[in-house]
């Protein structure tokens, strides 16, 4: 099932602490605060345009939603709750910190239409959250996801791989962590160092070594088949395209087609894999998913490439038996 959203963004307001890779207003492009007729604005436009609202979220991302003032939040929940119910949208979205949910506040999110909440978990390990200043420990994360499950609603929790100080280690446990919370939806953000935050302060300094951009891709990679393989939809991987991010990154690793880079590298050594254990050489043919088999071949046929190199001639072909992220050599 296809993700849709009306994504509102409301930058960096309420948050109770700057963390390390923090600018909320560049990362969503957003420079200004909406009130509830711009939401209503929003949405009036949203519904006669949308083909199935029946299947789409309004969505408050951006800052820390239920750190907002009270009024100020339930200002933009009444406004959006408007447009929630038959004929219209299916519910309304937020995002948050673990730190700021509690009974009270699922109270008013329940009554307000609110049908899935989203954390920013970021990573599982404490000493990763200190060190980048999250203010927040792995046990909160915890606690608030059973909270919102015990509620009912749609459970989200967000990573970002590539943090100061994370090891490949720390990102792994940091997946298999949020693969017990078994949230409903995933979202995987690469770490993008923006000018005017502590971590490019940190790069300049040389304090701050990120990974390499393969090793990010390998391990979003690994995150995208352990997440699925359990069941949990992985409804982002990499940050959304946007001209603030291009212009004021500094560092880290941001790429327009992340996702596809990840699922080119989950295909490539699924058919290494196999070319490797039946001794193939020259020309081999892989069976995938139909939908999948511009995944298969790779961003700008890069699969195809890096096979080539070695002397192999990949052809790639459709079965709907073929599961996703799978692949099967049929010669």
């Amino acid at each position: 099932m296809k993700h849709s959203n009306i994504s509102i963004f409301i930058p960096h307001v309420g948050c109770p602490h700057q963390c390390s890779f923090c600018d909320q207003r560049t990362i969503s492009g957003a420079q200004h605060l909406p009130d509830g007729e711009e939401v209503r604005a929003v949405c009036e436009k949203a519904l006669a345009e949308v083909r199935s609202p029946e299947d789409t979220e309004i969505a408050f991302f951006g800052g820390s939603f239920t750190a907002i003032p009270r009024d100020y939040m339930q200002e933009l929940l009444d406004a959006a709750k408007e447009f929630v119910g038959a004929g219209k949208f299916k519910g309304i979205r937020c995002s948050t910190r673990p730190d700021c949910i509690d009974f009270e506040v699922l109270g008013i999110l329940a009554r307000s239409g609110v049908t899935a909440i989203e954390l920013g978990a970021q990573s599982m390990s404490d000493r990763v959250l200190e060190l980048n200043e999250r203010g927040h420990t792995a046990a909160d994360v915890v606690n608030a996801s059973a909270m919102i499950k015990q509620w009912g609603f749609e459970l989200g929790l967000q990573m970002m791989i590539g943090l100061y100080g994370s090891t490949r280690e720390d990102e792994l446990l940091t997946m298999q962590k949020i693969t017990e919370l078994r949230p409903d939806t995933v979202r995987i953000y690469p770490t993008v160092i923006l000018r005017g935050t502590h971590l490019a302060e940190l790069l300049e300094s040389g304090e701050y070594v990120p990974m390499s951009f393969d090793e990010v891709v390998d391990i979003a990679a690994a995150g995208l088949v352990m997440f699925e393989g359990s069941g949990i939809r992985v409804i982002k991987c990499g940050l959304h395209a946007s001209e603030f991010v291009e212009r004021d990154m500094v560092g880290g690793f941001y790429h327009p087609a992340f996702r596809e880079l990840c699922e080119g590298m989950i295909y490539r050594c699924n058919m290494s894999f196999q070319i490797e254990q039946s001794g193939l050489t020259g020309e081999c043919t892989f069976a995938v998913a139909p939908s999948c088999i511009s995944k298969a071949v790779g961003q700008k046929k890069s699969n195809i490439e890096y096979f080539a190199r070695q002397g192999i001639d990949i052809s790639i072909i459709g079965d709907e038996s073929i599961p996703k992220y799978q692949c099967e050599l049929r010669r």
